[in-house]
């Protein structure tokens, strides 16, 4: 294990290593999520493979095969619901509790791929989408169903049957509640990435839902819900915002909500950061990187880096706020497909006299914590970045 990585890297310095290397998958990653307060990472393959891993122990708490082929993305509602999306045409939100893992097999698909005898969590929702590409789904809660987080709806995008298209569906209820259509300016072709989040697009209003899409012909759109349309029972979607950044397709995009903005990266060599809302302050921004097939775009929590899985099996971390290069990560022998940053959940956000007491409250409670206490506390914290390669392995990096 190597200590953390200053995202400051000088090219002086030898190269940086993982901390850890998760070795389970005979296929490569194509999924990497973070759960449970950063206690579970889920990782997911090309053959439909998910291993459900311990980031204390590095070991596997649960592995099941959810989809026939590819798994396409992953996700968690609340704390015991997770998101499977597989290129099977299939989208399942399974019920797996802490407690339920004991249950499930143990054996990683390295070890024995066969599928005989091994059960699986229980199946909440199964839905029948499109997956002719390989665009992942997007979610968020809805706030508008209820008040508390605990209580509200999921709402789930994935890509239409036409090109361009995007149909948005409420869950629990599984109810299609609308279909976006491709912009009539331009010839976008097929949706390659999607994100939804609830913003104010006007000051002291209501947050309304956005829809962020990335197309195949490098075209990048919002669609804004309208409050007059939210109460109908087909919502009313509205183009706010349409770019074409890039001369090849999207192939990822991520939100930085407290600033206004988003990040885009394609098969081309370009990242662009663009406005959130038209009353965005940040204009839109395009930067040539020189390194092309950068994908699995993810921002971290704290909003101050994000970072990109390379083709050329190379991890970058960038700075949101200059968009520059601040590190290169170099393990992997093939291509890598998916990064995900930790939750930063060590009270690093807090500010000012909340800072100190939320630090001095930490340091009386580690006080009283057992070796395996402390042990799972110190995996909680750590700012991981997990990267999933064409080579079947997930490295695990410490960032400060």
């Amino acid at each position: 294990m190597t200590g953390p990585l200053s995202i400051e890297q000088s090219s002086q310095n030898p190269p940086a290593q993982p901390a850890y290397v998760l070795r389970g998958h005979s296929a490569q990653i194509h999924a990497v999520h973070f759960l449970r307060k950063n206690s579970q990472l889920l990782t997911g393959d090309a053959d439909g493979w998910v291993v459900l891993w311990n980031t204390t122990t590095k070991r596997p708490d649960a592995v099941w095969k959810p989809h026939k082929t590819t798994i396409l993305g992953l996700g968690s509602w609340g704390e015991d619901k997770i998101i499977t999306h597989g290129r099977d045409n299939k989208l399942h939100v399974w019920q797996l509790r802490p407690e339920d893992a004991t249950t499930l097999s143990k054996i990683l698909p390295i070890d024995d791929s066969s599928t005989n005898n091994r059960p699986q969590p229980w199946l909440l929702h199964s839905l029948d989408v499109n997956a002719l590409n390989f665009c992942s789904f997007g979610s968020c809660l809805d706030p508008t169903s209820a008040s508390a987080p605990t209580s509200q709806n999921l709402l789930i995008a994935v890509p239409g049957l036409q090109d361009g298209h995007i149909n948005l569906t409420s869950l629990p209820t599984e109810d299609r509640i609308s279909t976006i259509p491709s912009p009539k300016e331009s010839n976008t072709g097929m949706v390659m990435a999607i994100r939804l989040v609830f913003a104010p697009t006007v000051a002291n209003s209501k947050p309304q839902l956005l829809i962020l899409a990335g197309y195949e012909g490098g075209n990048v759109c919002v669609w804004s819900q309208p409050k007059s349309s939210s109460n109908t029972a087909t919502p009313h979607f509205q183009l706010i915002y349409s770019q074409k950044s890039h001369a090849q397709p999207v192939l990822s995009l991520d939100i930085a909500l407290s600033q206004g903005t988003f990040y885009t990266s394609s098969a081309d060599a370009i990242i662009a950061r663009h406005p959130l809302l038209p009353t965005s302050a940040l204009p839109t921004k395009t930067v040539q990187t020189k390194h092309a097939g950068q994908q699995g775009l993810t921002i971290r929590r704290d909003v101050k880096i994000f970072a990109t899985a390379g083709w050329d099996g190379r991890m970058r971390v960038y700075s949101v706020k200059t968009m520059k290069e601040l590190a290169v990560l170099k393990w992997h022998g093939e291509g890598c497909y998916a990064v995900s940053f930790a939750e930063i959940v060590d009270g690093s956000e807090i500010e000012g006299d909340g800072q100190t007491a939320q630090i001095e409250k930490e340091v009386v409670e580690r006080r009283a914590l057992t070796v395996a206490q402390k042990r799972e506390e110190k995996a909680r914290s750590t700012h991981w970045l997990a990267a999933g390669s064409k080579d079947g392995k997930v490295s695990l990096w410490e960032i400060y």
